[in-house]
């Protein structure tokens, strides 16, 4: 029986159209052999628009559900997940080629690592392509490193969390995507780094569109007020789990050392 990597998508109307590109983008990935994908698309909302563009896709799940943004939409979709590792990729993101092999093949071969990152480009409307000039080396990040770099660079991680991929075991131990207006991703990367070490890797993994409907682009997502309490919960979050000791073990669990 193949193993599975689980595709997690979250998406409301508005990003409906991008769907099609989301899906090229996966059916152009080669997994090692043995290996197959699913993607788990969650409606953030109950609409017609989305149903409508789904590719006929055996390897395709979809469900709708109340409208509580996109922390809320994946977290549900969590409960349709089978793949052992799950890949985030928001619906008007593209992955690049070898992506999700890159993901399996650092998760499988060191299980010490809960989760895996990799680098990332802005697609522009004009379908340029602009980086970025600090990212990591190619390797392991250490246990409670998001964090440190987090509280010192503005809140701004030194990986992205759009390109995050884990072990679907350890995202359902801590309780999947932070319940957040914005940021759950984040608070779900730091929550990771605080139980366990992380890989990233220096290839591109995907190309992150921006466009005007983009939700990061409301002046909403940087209301000074918002933003610290979401900063503020997301911190502790990490601190807690930290201070806790819980530490992720044997490529399976969450524990807390006796």
């Amino acid at each position: 029986m193949a193993q599975v990597i689980s595709i997690v998508t979250a998406v409301h109307a508005p990003a409906a159209h991008f769907l099609a590109d989301a899906h090229a983008s996966l059916c152009e990935q080669e997994l090692p052999a043995g290996w197959e994908w699913e993607w788990v698309v969650q409606e953030d909302g109950r609409t017609e628009e989305v149903r409508a563009v789904l590719p006929d896709d055996p390897r395709v799940s979809f469900e709708q559900g109340r409208a509580g943004r996109a922390a809320m939409a994946r977290t549900m979709a969590l409960s349709r997940v089978t793949g052992c590792y799950l890949r985030v990729l928001d619906a008007d993101d593209l992955l690049t080629p070898g992506a999700l092999a890159r993901d399996i093949e650092a998760l499988e071969a060191d299980s010490s690592l809960g989760w895996t990152t990799a680098r990332v480009l802005d697609l522009l409307p004009d379908g340029s392509t602009v980086g970025f000039d600090s990212d990591p080396p190619e390797g392991a990040i250490e246990r409670g490193a998001i964090l440190a770099h987090w509280r010192t660079h503005e809140y701004r991680a030194q990986v992205h969390p759009a390109t995050l991929a884990a072990r679907t075991d350890l995202v359902r131990a801590l309780g999947g995507w932070m319940a957040l207006p914005a940021s759950e991703d984040t608070g779900l990367l730091l929550a990771l780094s605080a139980v366990s070490r992380g890989y990233f890797s220096a290839d591109t993994g995907l190309l992150y569109r921006k466009w005007p409907g983009q939700v990061t682009g409301h002046a909403d997502h940087s209301e000074a007020v918002e933003r610290a309490a979401r900063m503020a919960v997301v911190e502790a979050r990490a601190e807690a789990l930290a201070a806790l000791g819980w530490q992720f073990s044997n490529g399976s669990e969450a524990h807390r050392p006796l």
